[in-house]
């Protein structure tokens, strides 16, 4: 008998549940039919999923086919807990992702597909509540194939699903052209391989088309294969009545007895013994002596788990890709303890994935991060039933993070009298939502390996902040490079202590940018209101499609900050007097649209945060002593073997930043190809706008002479251009305010050609106190930019806000800038086109003069 397990996903009010009941009940698993609004469904197992009508925890359940049993696992739909349903991704064989006949493909289903996808889940679909509108049954498959893929085939339609099938696949469809069948073997290869997804249309709750679904998983699947090797995967923890703290896994791998000892690398190592292991189905039990290959279980007397972790073979799960957005103060009253509530609250951190509890030190506060209000009403549910304590929260914030776009090299030495360690990082910037990366570069003739797995486990234990406001930073690939040890004095502390400075070391030297979360929506609404919420939407710095027509109005789907849309739910039920729905996704991080103000807000000043120091200390003369952090480089034992040099092209350590060394027509494709993968599909009319005027023009005076307004305007990232030059590189060397002065001269004349507005910009945010300045001259516009501010920002900001009326081209050859620009609508030319602009306008200008002083 085939064993597979198989998960039931779906968008909140979806009738996720109640299929699972129509599942157990047609497969005797429960005799009596449970509903979720009489508050009796099976897995429905917690007083305030009855009460609320909404899974909050996932649940397991056994049920029996006649060739196969069945372990399935009921998983949150509600946005607030996608966490835990995500983490339930990684054990399973098959998946049943519900759409509601009446809604359709939402905005958090789509969400679900690409998770499925990611984890590589074969998927069949249950289309709920045809009984409703049993007419839209052709508009609902045509939405699935645009929307999910024309791999989603109607398996209860026999006329043209065979035929529909063999296209999904070349070689099926030759041998389907010349037999006219296809066989259930091939069917099911390709549902494994994610080419074919069923689709079952009916109504749970009628228990109509569930009979079809579930012939179609006992024909349809095949049990994995599973090596002989032990191997778990855990996916949950929980507490039961006792107070017995159990780890729910998914045996990947050999099998698992009572009594044997498990290990892992985390917390330091550990070794533990398995207790018991239980088999739940619903809030039952039963206990067995062995757990084989492919059976989900949960085991007791393992301490160090955590969800997400694998176990022996199945070491090294994937990071998750949904994260707490929202962060709230806890407020309890004075009698109780705060360390106290924290080691609570720790406890719930360990069951819930999508909770992270933070203690500020300086404040004694306790601080949680969590997805949203619902899960946060649910929280506080849980905390006054298991621990009695009534708490409250304050009216929350967003959760910022931060990310370099330069590489750098950290450095940190720690030496005090009678200890000795110093590490040297390699930071570069990562892809979007890889987080946090360490690797090691460093030979073992240098530092011996064992120093060098202490310092990855350091590296990984700690959440480093950013030097822009102290929010974690994320998006960063860290490499050991070198260090060094004393064969007499060195402890594991020290390690510890030098690796937390280099990082801090490396985050001060490279260029950072503030991440915000971003929300994924879709807005329904009746067409009267369209103009109004696309208003709002521009208001809150969103994006949006142009608005698609539904039957009962239209619908606007987009992006925008959770800052900004987190309340507009609200607003939305009042301007369309309760007839518009707004669903709101998660859709990771990008860069901040009012970083500076955000920045300004916190108030963070890196220097000063003495949990996360950059600066090193050395010895001398039997005593320690502290070297800020822009001097260690100077007094550093060793040599990374590494120099970075921004001005200068090096492929290997500057992913990012990069002078261009030709016209950059040729660039086009792969910046955008750049852009895209970075930021998604480009859907403004930044790109398009430039890709437009580049088409129109025939040769680079056309593009750059004839086409130039004077109601245009020219940002100029004054240091970039700089270094991009040789002779104002060369010139810097020696005396940077000249080099800075021979730029402004020869853009002034410039613009005495040209006649458009002119903007150089140069950093100053390195400037203790400096608040930035703005001063005319030669007809330029000279800015400074103020403390924390690079000129990065400030050009993103400004070629954000002039791009909405005017042209706007900006010279750098910074590449992350590069990019986003195009996404505000603004151009941009490299350094090498600028200085070709330059030396026209100045030979103009000599021609005009040598024209006069013939005549």
């Amino acid at each position: 008998m085939k064993r597979f397990v198989i998960g039931v996903l779906a968008h909140v009010d979806a009738g996720k549940t109640t299929l699972s009941e129509a599942l157990l009940y047609l497969t005797g698993a429960v005799k009596k039919l449970g509903r979720v609004d009489h508050q009796d469904a099976f897995l429905d197992t917690f007083a305030i999923e009855r009460e609320r009508g909404i899974t909050v925890f996932s649940k397991q359940a056994e049920l029996s086919l006649p060739t196969a049993a069945v372990t399935l696992l009921d998983t949150p739909g509600h946005v607030d807990f996608s966490a835990e349903m995500e983490r339930t991704l990684q054990v399973l064989d098959y998946a049943i992702l519900v759409v509601s006949g009446t809604d359709g493909v939402q905005a958090h289903t789509q969400t679900l597909w690409r998770l499925l996808e990611r984890h590589h889940v074969p998927t069949f679909l249950f289309i709920n509540k045809m009984d409703i509108h049993p007419d839209a049954r052709a508009a609902r498959m045509a939405e699935l194939k645009k929307r999910l893929g024309d791999g989603c085939i109607a398996f209860d339609a026999s006329e043209t699903m065979a035929e529909e099938i063999a296209v999904c696949d070349e070689a099926l469809l030759e041998r389907y052209l010349e037999t006219g069948c296809v066989e259930s073997e091939e069917i099911t290869s390709l549902i494994r391989a994610r080419k074919v997804f069923p689709c079952y249309f009916g109504s749970a709750l009628r228990l109509e088309g569930v009979e079809a679904l579930i012939d179609g998983l006992e024909r349809y699947t095949q049990q994995p294969q599973y090596d002989s090797v032990f191997g778990a995967q855990v996916f949950k923890i929980t507490r039961d009545g006792q107070g017995n703290r159990l780890s729910h896994l998914k045996l990947t791998g050999g099998t698992l007895a009572v009594r044997a000892l498990l290990s892992g690398e985390e917390d330091g190592g550990w070794q533990e013994k398995v207790n018991q292991i239980r088999v739940y189905s619903g809030e039952k039990f039963q206990s067995v002596e062995r757990a084989e290959s492919g059976m989900v279980c949960a085991v007791t007397g393992l301490t160090h788990t955590k969800p997400g972790m694998g176990l022996g073979s199945a070491a090294g799960a994937l990071p998750p890709v949904l994260e707490p957005v929202l962060g709230y103060r806890v407020q309890f009253p004075d009698k109780f303890d705060a360390h106290t509530m924290l080691k609570n609250l720790r406890q719930l951190e360990e069951e819930d994935p999508q909770l992270r509890v933070v203690w500020n030190e300086r404040l004694s506060e306790i601080h949680l991060q969590l997805m949203g209000e619902v899960q946060l009403e649910i929280l506080s549910r849980v905390i006054a039933e298991r621990f009695g304590v009534p708490v409250t929260f304050d009216e929350g914030s967003i959760v910022y993070k931060e990310t370099i776009t330069t590489p750098a090299v950290g450095i940190g030495h720690f030496e005090p009298l009678r200890h000795y360690a110093e590490v040297h990082l390699l930071l570069e910037p990562g892809e979007r939502g890889s987080g946090l990366q360490f690797a090691t570069a460093c030979s073992t003739d240098t530092l011996d390996i064992n120093w060098q797995r202490l310092i990855l486990t350091h590296l990984a234990e700690k959440t480093h902040v950013g030097v822009l406001t102290g929010a974690p930073v994320t998006d960063i690939k860290i490499t050991l490079l070198t260090g060094r040890a004393h064969v007499k004095h060195t402890e594991g502390g020290d390690f510890r202590e030098a690796t937390y400075r280099a990082v801090r070391n490396g985050l001060m030297q490279a260029e950072s940018v503030l991440l915000e979360p971003y929300y994924a929506f879709e807005l329904t609404l009746p067409e009267e209101c369209v103009g109004r919420a696309m208003n709002d939407i521009q208001r809150m710095e969103g994006t949006f499609e142009p608005p698609e027509p539904q039957q009962d109005g239209a619908l606007l789907t987009g992006t925008a900050p959770v800052s900004a849309m987190r309340n507009y739910w609200t607003e939305v039920a009042a301007y369309t007097k309760g007839r518009g729905r707004l669903v709101c996704t998660p859709n990771g991080y990008a860069p901040c649209h009012n970083a500076a103000h955000v920045i300004e807000q916190s108030g963070y000043q890196p220097e000063h945060d003495t949990e996360n120091s950059p600066d090193s200390v050395f010895c001398s003369h039997g005593a320690g002593y502290v070297v800020k952090w822009d001097e260690v480089q100077a007094h550093a034992h060793m040599d990374a073997g590494i120099c970075l040099q921004p001005e200068e092209e090096e492929p290997t350590f500057q992913p990012v930043r990069r002078a261009a060394a030709s016209s950059g027509l040729e660039e086009d494709k792969e910046l955008r190809a750049l852009f895209e993968r970075t930021y998604g599909p480009v859907r403004d009319r930044g790109f398009e706008a430039f890709r437009q005027s580049r088409r129109k023009a025939e040769t680079i005076e056309q593009l750059y002479v004839t086409r130039i307004r004077a109601d245009d305007y020219l940002l100029v990232d004054g240091y970039n251009i700089i270094f991009a030059w040789d002779e104002l590189r060369s010139m810097a060397a020696a005396d940077i305010n000249a080099a800075r002065e021979a730029l402004i001269n020869a853009l002034s004349n410039y613009q005495s050609v040209r006649k458009c507005h002119l903007i150089v910009v140069f950093d100053a945010y390195k400037v203790k106190g400096g608040v930035g300045s703005v001063e005319k001259r030669h007809g330029l516009h000279i800015v400074y930019t103020k403390e924390a501010e690079t000129a990065d920002m400030y050009i993103e900001q400004a070629s954000y806000d002039l791009s909405r009326k005017h042209r706007v081209r900006v010279a750098t050859s910074d590449g992350m800038e590069q990019m986003i620009i195009l996404g505000h609508g603004a151009e941009r030319i490299s350094a090498t086109e600028l200085k070709w602009e330059v030396e026209q306008a100045s030979q103009h200008i000599a021609d005009v003069i040598a024209r006069l002083q013939q005549g």
